[in-house]
């Protein structure tokens, strides 16, 4: 039986759904936005999230007709997704990504110079499929796939050329919930693993207008890191005080890269521990902070965020040195050797415009430092 989201049995501390009220579609809330909701340093929080695939202007901003059109059961289209679509306002394209994200959550007693903890207890999905897309100028091969003239797979009379997506299932095999994406014809379906995460993760950026929610920065955002599932722990430094934490994105698996343009975007329940960490703790634990850090019981992640790939690739190495000359006391020349010989580096979007990179340093490597 596939564990679902489904009642008040699978919520978890302050419960907060996506309501138009409670979310920013596109955009990333400022310093002038007041709060959804106010907690305390290690509350925990359940976050009922939305994806914006089924939803988006290319697909009709009808949700019942884009997936009844894929042959999807009308009944499984979430209420608060209907809602969000019909009573949304419209929005500036040019200016608006397509994320829904929900937020701002103050945590009180949090200023600047502080770091948020971000503990990922558990994400259940909400519905039993996710979608895949690609867009036309999107994407690492942008100006290939799929042409700007291409036909959808699915309603050309709802959905507008250039964008083609595809929908994956999520069903239970062998006791293990598993994405079956079924391509055209005659061919079996390709097994993906069910993994879930929050693609977008972040505090209130100093920002006194509503930033694109595209690209992702120090404040964190769209990182779109898929080894954030439950059980990891995601370290952001705060930018404004009361944090004005915020989520969205919400994904069932995710290759390293996202060369496409998104993963299996799906809307999912996550259930979140926010706690306060002061400056000069966060300092021992972390080091000198400055852009979003991650850990899970195997693997620190030093994440790198450029323009440029290249540039990327040089923000992580030099993360990765200063997470290790400040946590361990390595000479920066050690720590470079060590990263050479040790440490793995990977992309982990291109297509947000600001690119990832993360640097993954195994923790079993330094057992003797940590005891």
């Amino acid at each position: 039986m596939i564990s679902r989201a489904t009642d008040d049995a699978t919520v978890s501390g302050l419960y907060i759904p996506s309501t138009p009220n409670n979310v920013l579609w596109g955009l990333l809330p400022c310093g002038d936005d007041p709060p959804i909701a106010r907690i305390r340093s290690g509350d925990i929080i359940t976050i009922d999230t939305v994806s914006q695939e089924g939803l988006m202007e290319d697909q009709g901003r009808d949700p019942i007709s884009w997936f009844r059109s894929r042959g999807m059961n009308p009944s499984f289209v979430l209420d608060d997704a209907i809602d969000i679509a019909k009573n949304y306002p419209l929005r500036n394209l040019s200016l608006a990504g397509p994320h829904i994200v929900t937020g701002p959550i103050e945590v009180a007693n949090a200023m600047p110079g502080d770091i948020l903890k971000v503990e990922f207890l558990s994400f259940l999905p909400r519905v039993p499929f996710g979608v895949i897309s690609s867009r036309h100028g999107r994407g690492a091969l942008f100006d290939e796939f799929p042409s700007a003239s291409q036909i959808p797979l699915g309603d050309a009379s709802i959905e507008k050329p250039g964008l083609i997506s595809a929908i994956c299932t999520l069903e239970e095999r062998f006791g293990m919930q598993h994405l079956l994406l079924a391509p055209r014809g005659s061919l079996p379906p390709i097994e993906l693993p069910f993994a879930p995460f929050l693609g977008l993760v972040g505090v209130t950026p100093i920002s006194k207008t509503r930033l694109n929610s595209i690209p992702p920065g120090e404040y964190g955002g769209n990182i779109d890191l898929r080894d954030l599932i439950a059980g990891s722990v995601l370290y952001l430094p705060i930018q404004v005080p009361g944090v004005g934490f915020y989520v969205g994105d919400p994904h069932y698996a995710q290759g390293h890269g996202e060369v496409a343009l998104t993963a299996v975007e799906a809307p999912l329940r996550a259930t979140m521990r926010l706690s306060i960490i002061p400056k000069k703790r966060a300092k021992e634990l972390v080091g000198t902070l400055t852009r979003p850090f991650a850990e899970s019981s195997e693997y620190w992640y030093c994440v790198g965020l450029d323009r440029d790939l290249s540039e990327a690739m040089k923000s992580a190495v030099r993360e990765a040195l200063r997470f290790l000359t400040e946590r361990f006391g390595l000479q920066r020349e050690e720590a470079y050797l060590y990263l050479s010989a040790a440490a793995d580096f990977i992309v982990t979007q291109v297509v947000d415009n600001v690119k990832g990179i993360h640097c993954q340093i195994r923790k079993k490597d330094f057992r003797s430092y940590l005891e």
